[in-house]
């Protein structure tokens, strides 16, 4: 658009006419959606004709819609590259605060891999433990059983024995009399 605008202004409209760029001028001019139809018309009517035509020009209304168009592109163009650079901005942001977070729930991870391990070997030792407490259980039991026995038995031969004594004294005692 810089070069058509230019070549219109300098009055090359003829030669701007057999150029590469206004075969781009036409195509944008035909697909874009900000022109009106009337500027379109317009636009239409002087690419279309050649150095030999009638055209007249309008008090550079046509130098004035290319800059028009010009500066809606650039302000589009400004628009999109500040929409494109918040968005890689934003997503580096997002992927910087993913990073540090997949690096703490990592870390969590090992802690917690880690602490798994441990109480593993923790059970194991108080399983290890149990089975010890329950065997000691058993033989205390046991010993205790013998010591009933045991106590039963000198008890019932205390008894008999203070009987025996308690008889041999009330013989000495009779005796003594």
């Amino acid at each position: 658009l810089a070069k058509a605008i230019k070549a219109l202004e300098k009055g090359m409209a003829g030669a701007f006419l057999q150029s590469y760029s206004a075969d781009i001028l036409r195509k944008l001019t035909s697909h874009s959606r900000d022109i009106g139809d009337e500027d379109r018309k317009t636009l239409a009517a002087f690419l279309s004709s050649t150095s030999g035509d009638a055209y007249a020009p309008q008090s550079g209304e046509i130098t004035g819609i290319l800059k028009t168009i010009q500066d809606e592109m650039h302000a589009g163009f400004a628009d999109a590259t500040a929409t494109e650079e918040a968005a890689v901005k934003s997503y580096e942001e997002l992927m910087a605060t993913r990073t540090k977070e997949k690096e703490v729930l990592s870390q969590s991870i090992e802690t917690k891999t880690a602490r798994v391990g441990e109480l593993g070997v923790s059970i194991a030792e108080m399983k290890n433990d149990k089975e010890d407490t329950e065997e000691a259980l058993a033989a205390d039991q046991k010993f205790l059983l013998e010591l009933k026995k045991s106590c039963a038995t000198k008890t019932a031969d205390w008894e008999e024995r203070s009987k025996t004594r308690a008889e041999e004294l009330v013989a000495l005692a009779d005796t003594i009399k």
